[in-house]
């Protein structure tokens, strides 16, 4: 019998798990080629895994729930042409494990027994832990200061499963190191630095903040958060925790974009198959902003800045579900107006029919949301880390504004329109922050009407 391993799927570059959501086939199943098998989820994306190969189902070597590494097998598959004797089929002799290995698989079943749906993501310190983690963890009697100190291996130094399981073998030889206090973090002005390392100052780490427990009241209905949202929950938490958040507001007359895209948006739709909405015409403005102040386009580790050379910016986008998902046109500084639209359009249609891939809401530089397409006129936008600055577009209204001709001022119905700036204090200052916005609005009210596309 020939036997086929179905590997965890590199799910983008920054991705090194995948919590498995639901097993598609059973033990035995006949699978085709290219047929789904099961469902994962990243904290970015949710996806299916398909078979490479037709066969048999023989073995699942995980359950739902767990957290498994990209590149570990998480099927054996019977590829032989009569696959009815696969059920029975035991594993390799390679597979079988060892006696400690076994003791840790059975803690991992049993802690997969008693995980609650409602805790599969909480933040602690500003970490993300599985169900899983979280459920071996009170198993074991691991305290939450204890958890925090485990090194985490997973993505953006989360705890995975193999990372507290070699916690506890080496746990009664060695106990756990107390977490340090957060003053601990910058040294004492009379401590001796061993090192250049040891006497520059560390990032203090934040607590996490409980939230109050709520009693319902009679009548209320209680309404659990789906798994998108628990995860926009604690980003949004874990931003405002990091971040300090200014926010500049700019007005901007947009005239002159209305009429041009009044003018030409039939013949625009009919040369190039794409409809032309404003959100393309304001990305093309903040790229242009963005290349002159190239410092709003960084992130932050730890003390160290991280300048970006390519300009990617994520378009904050509604899904049916009233979630929220951020796909990602990566170099838009190399996109025309009509590349710019048929990026657009693409990831929003496939963000809203749940079909973008991992790579597509990666590897952001910087983020624009359209708060205007809700009738809102000004938004104060949370920053996605780990970016350091996000704008709002609000709703273009016809107001009457002050115009200065060469015969004095008169007063005239344009169409206007808020932008609203958040950034990361931390790094990007009000002159700065509030300059860039203005650059932007500057862009806009300078539109030629006359432009092709």
């Amino acid at each position: 019998m020939a036997q086929y391993e179905l590997i965890m799927p590199k799910m983008g570059e920054s991705v090194a798990e995948a919590t498995i959501i639901k097993w598609l086939k059973n033990e035995g199943d006949r699978i085709e080629l290219e047929e789904a098998v099961l469902e994962i989820a990243t904290d970015k994306v949710d996806s299916e895994v398909p078979s490479p190969v037709e066969g048999i189902l023989v073995k699942k070597l995980f359950n739902e729930n767990d957290v498994v590494k990209v590149g570990q097998a998480i099927a054996l598959i019977d590829t032989a042409a009569n696959g009815s004797s696969a059920t029975a089929t035991t594993a390799s002799p390679s597979t079988v494990p060892s006696e400690a290995a076994a003791q840790a698989e059975a803690l991992v079943a049993k802690a997969v027994e008693t995980v609650q749906p409602a805790a599969e993501i909480k933040s602690t310190a500003g970490r993300f832990y599985s169900p899983l983690v979280r459920s071996i963890a009170a198993q074991e009697g691991i305290s939450q200061a204890e958890l925090d100190s485990i090194p985490g291996t997973g993505s953006e130094g989360r705890v995975t499963k193999n990372d507290i399981l070699n916690y506890l073998k080496n746990r009664k030889s060695a106990p756990a190191a107390a977490p340090a206090p957060a003053s601990s973090s910058i040294p004492a002005a009379s401590a001796p630095a061993t090192s250049q390392a040891a006497a520059q100052p560390q990032p203090v780490a934040i607590p996490y903040i409980k939230a109050p427990t709520i009693e319902p009241m009679p009548g209320d209905e209680i309404i659990e958060m789906d798994r998108m949202r628990r995860l926009i929950a604690d980003h949004m938490v874990m931003s405002k925790h990091v971040s300090p958040h200014v926010t500049s507001f700019v007005e901007a007359d947009v005239t002159n974009i209305v009429l041009w895209r009044e003018r030409v948006k039939k013949d625009f739709e009919k040369r190039t198959g794409e409809k032309l909405t404003y959100t393309p015409i304001f990305i093309e403005a903040i790229v242009r902003a963005i290349k002159d102040f190239p410092m709003i386009n960084i992130s932050v580790d730890g003390y160290n800045i991280v300048k970006h050379r390519d300009i990617n910016i994520g378009m904050a986008t509604a899904l049916p579900s009233g979630n929220l998902i951020v796909p990602v046109i990566k170099n838009a500084d190399q996109y025309n107006l009509v590349g710019l639209t048929k990026m657009v359009n693409d990831l929003a249609n496939r963000a809203r029919n749940n079909q973008l891939k991992p790579d597509d809401i990666k590897g952001g530089t910087y983020t624009i949301s359209n708060v205007g397409t809700f009738g809102n006129v000004l938004g104060t936008p949370v920053i996605n880390q780990p970016q350091v600055a996000i704008m709002a577009v609000g709703a273009i209204r016809k107001k009457p504004a002050v115009l200065e001709t060469p015969h004095g001022d008169v007063i005239a119905i344009r169409h206007m329109m808020f932008l609203s700036h958040s950034y990361d204090h931390r790094v990007v200052d009000g002159a700065l922050g509030g300059s860039f916005v203005r650059r932007v609005a500057d862009y806009l009210e300078q539109f030629d009407i006359n432009r092709d596309f």
